[in-house]
């Protein structure tokens, strides 16, 4: 059924619209051979991504999607009624085909509005004073028509993107599996469309809670979604290349492709990747301690290895958020290794067994170099508290971590204690 806007803005069925007695859809009929070119002319001059199409397709394929868009609407004109579904299919899949080419979603839209907007260009300039309802009922059906056009749009772009963007992240965690697995990333590489680097900087992640997944009033699963979001955008802005990485709300593993060929962090890397830290840091609005290092592609799992276990131990041994590498725990790394004295060690702290937070406060006081009040602020207590807890566990131990003598037997029982707790928790 036709419908008609009367000056009430109320609509009532009606015939066709006229201009001068013509029926508009008359008019643009006469005038569509004429249209698709006029159309193409623009879309090459003001839609960058349509200049840069093969001529071929131009005339043929582009081309016949902006005829058939005008008789579409030419068709919407003549009936009153929308497009039929037939041919907001043939929309969709003409769309998911710009997708594929690469064409911006926006510039697949805008030739679509052109068309429109042409249409109606041509059969305006006929309008006289008295014309003004069929101007208005024109311009209603040109919103509709325009509406479903661009939800159909939309909607084949869209779905084309997911498609390949799922293959193409299959493809990528693919490269990441084998660089992680130790084998010849090449021909992954190759599928991902990805040209291996030089070297990866391999990060170990712990990601804090953003403080939103604090709150009680708060969806804690939206929060720690956007968190993870926030990070991997800014993980990829900052990347010239393409980065890889496995994460979770709490944190996990990335590789950043770097151009150096040298595998050894120097300062300026160092100073680089702190930076790095604390804009994820900032930008996700969490705690980040990071263990890096660096490695060509075949030595990546290696290295991701490594990288685990100094986080494991920089975190165990009470370090703050921050960049660690190898070198900043070298100490705590090598206590931690398992040897025939590493359960004597443990047993040291035994004793703390059944009081945690004499253990937390021994470990937060050594990690803070021995001062009480970093480490009283650090575990939010009153620095009296700390000093109250380290004489209780001088009394337990016999050890003392104020005593320069006891500082290192404490340092290698932690990381000790640490390293056996770990591998119990890994038999069970």
């Amino acid at each position: 059924m036709r419908w008609i806007v009367t000056a009430s803005n109320a609509a009532e069925p009606g015939p066709a619209p006229q201009l001068g007695g013509v029926p508009v859809h008359k008019r643009l009929l006469d005038a569509a051979p004429n249209l698709a070119p006029a159309v193409m002319a623009r879309l090459v001059e003001q839609l960058p991504s349509y200049g840069e199409l093969p001529s071929e397709q131009l005339r043929g394929e582009t081309t016949q999607a902006v005829d058939r868009g005008i008789r579409t609407f030419i068709e919407v004109l003549r009936t009153g009624e929308p497009p039929e579904e037939a041919e907001l299919a043939t929309i969709r899949e003409s769309s998911a085909r710009r997708a594929d080419e690469g064409i911006p979603l926006e510039a697949v839209v805008g030739a679509y509005h052109f068309g429109a907007e042409a249409c109606v260009a041509q059969v305006l300039s006929a309008a006289e004073p008295e014309d003004l309802r069929d101007v208005l009922l024109v311009q209603r059906q040109l919103l509709g028509y325009l509406r479903l056009v661009s939800c159909a749009v939309a909607a084949g772009y869209v779905q084309e993107r997911q498609a390949a963007l799922g293959d193409e992240q299959v493809a990528r965690q693919s490269l990441l599996s084998q660089l992680l697995e130790g084998g010849d990333p090449r021909a992954a590489a190759d599928r991902a469309g990805i040209r291996l680097p030089p070297r990866y900087l391999v990060l170990s992640i712990a990601m804090g809670p953003h403080p939103d997944e604090l709150r009680p009033d708060v969806n804690h699963s939206v929060a720690g979604r956007r968190k993870l979001r926030r990070l991997r955008n800014e993980l990829q802005r900052r990347t010239p290349g393409v980065p890889l990485s496995v994460l979770s709300g709490d944190g996990g593993l990335a590789l950043v492709p770097d151009e150096t060929p040298d595998t050894d962090l120097g300062r300026a890397d160092r100073d680089r990747l702190a930076r790095l830290v604390e804009e994820l840091s900032r930008m996700c609005g969490a705690e980040l301690l990071v263990a890096a290092a660096a490695a060509a592609p075949d030595g990546v799992a290696d290295a991701a290895r490594l990288v685990g276990e100094v986080r494991q131990v920089a975190k165990a041994s009470g370090r703050g958020p921050g960049l660690y590498l190898l070198d900043d725990v070298l100490l705590e790394y090598q206590l931690s290794r398992p040897s025939p004295a590493s359960e004597a060690l443990a047993a040291l702290l035994g004793p703390l067994a059944e009081r945690p937070e004499l253990l937390d406060t021994l470990r937060t006081f050594l990690a803070c170099g021995i001062d009480r009040r970093q480490a009283a602020a650090r575990l939010q207590v009153h620095p009296n508290t700390v000093d109250y807890r380290l004489r209780s566990a001088t009394k337990l131990t016999g050890l003392d971590a104020a005593r320069g003598a006891d500082q290192l037997t404490l340092r290698a029982a932690l990381a000790a204690h640490d390293a056996v707790r770990q591998g119990e928790s890994d038999l069970d």
